[in-house]
């Protein structure tokens, strides 16, 4: 437990020094390149620079990653006979083209969903821009505070009722957002 401290103190400590832009951009790496865990990238930020400047980092970086994921697979799909791949499979599916806002929030916000998958699936199928970006910006809002809230004991957390009564409250949240936001703007 000592060495696990050592390195999170280490970590946390070039995360300071590397400031709030390296912050920004561990987060958006993420959205890039799956593998690279979101929930410790969040962590070490909140550790590094507290709660509410951590979690504000961390969305920018996500959102900024994921709307740059879109946009490439928005634009580059049709283009590229692999994109056009995800296409077909897209459109046998129908999922992602006919997606209701309340359900891309709902997507978004769920902590374990590759955001990765979600971003590429939302470019190819043509997933309108505002309905994509506001989804994006209210479901990472609170996927972030939630890997923010579980911080660095994310096994002990995920062991706690606590966490679990969290994640159902932080989904409600979500949904009554999305909803209203859609029946205001009329996207569906």
């Amino acid at each position: 437990m000592e060495r696990l401290q050592s390195i999170i103190d280490y970590c946390t400590e070039l995360l300071t020094h590397g400031g709030i832009f390296f912050g920004v951009f561990l987060v958006f790496l993420e959205c890039f390149i799956p593998m690279l865990p979101l929930s410790i990238f969040v962590a070490f930020n909140v550790e590094a620079f507290g709660f509410f400047i951590g979690s504000i980092i961390s969305w920018m970086g996500t959102c900024i990653g994921s709307i740059l994921c879109y946009v490439i697979f928005y634009h580059l799909g049709d283009k590229v006979q692999y994109w056009s791949f995800f296409q077909k499979i897209v459109q046998k599916i129908h999922i992602f083209q006919k997606i209701s806002f309340t359900h891309l929030v709902l997507i978004l916000t769920l902590p374990f969903t590759p955001s990765f998958a979600i971003n590429i699936l939302s470019g190819v199928s043509k997933v309108s821009i505002e309905k994509f970006l506001l989804s994006l910006l209210i479901g990472k809002m609170f996927t972030i505070v939630f890997w923010g809230y579980i911080g660095i004991s994310l096994f002990h957390s995920l062991t706690d009722i606590r966490s679990l009564i969290y994640i159902g409250f932080t989904l409600i949240i979500a949904y009554l957002i999305s909803k209203g936001i859609s029946k205001y703007m009329n996207i569906e």
